[in-house]
């Protein structure tokens, strides 16, 4: 599970500098998601992401804050939640929430994931089913950054982003 964890970190790395050649092409914008796929050189990709509604506090400087899942269907993952909150977060110390369910996410540098596949498959069941979820995180210097998103939307996202790299 850990190398599947790095992979994502070194994907979105190179990802980054692959940028202009395999920039991702929506495929669907529903209310406050959106499905993107992009073709790499190890296959095709595809992903829903959102952005949040509320980020606070305001006094802390950071990069923008995502909340992904993705599917990568020649390396057979499917269903794996990411974030981002645009910092890099200090270990261990990030958390989704939505009513009285809690979730903990293994963090390194500015991204997180969940733990395994049945959190994975459990969180998107919550996603599905909530309205809004909150994302606390600590910063490496301990400060606490909140963001809001709302899940309006993300059920047509997560369909379509899957139906295409199915």
């Amino acid at each position: 599970m850990l190398i599947k964890k790095v992979f994502v970190l070194i994907f979105f790395v190179l990802f980054s500098f692959n940028a202009l050649a395999n920039k991702p092409k929506t495929t669907g914008k529903y209310k406050n998601w959106e499905s993107f796929v992009a073709e790499t050189d190890k296959g095709k990709i595809c992903f829903a992401q959102t952005i949040p509604t509320k980020r606070a506090p305001s006094s802390i400087q950071r990069g923008k804050s995502k909340l992904f899942v993705t599917f990568r269907p020649s390396e057979n993952i499917k269903d794996e939640v990411s974030l981002t909150s645009g910092h890099d977060y200090k270990t261990s110390t990030v958390t989704a929430a939505s009513g009285k369910k809690r979730y903990s996410f293994f963090s390194q540098k500015n991204f997180a994931w969940l733990l395994d596949d049945q959190e994975e498959k459990n969180f998107i069941k919550l996603m599905k089913r909530a309205t809004n979820l909150i994302i606390k995180a600590r910063t490496t210097k301990g400060a606490e950054t909140t963001d809001h998103y709302s899940m309006m939307g993300f059920t047509k996202a997560y369909n379509t982003a899957k139906k295409t790299c199915s």
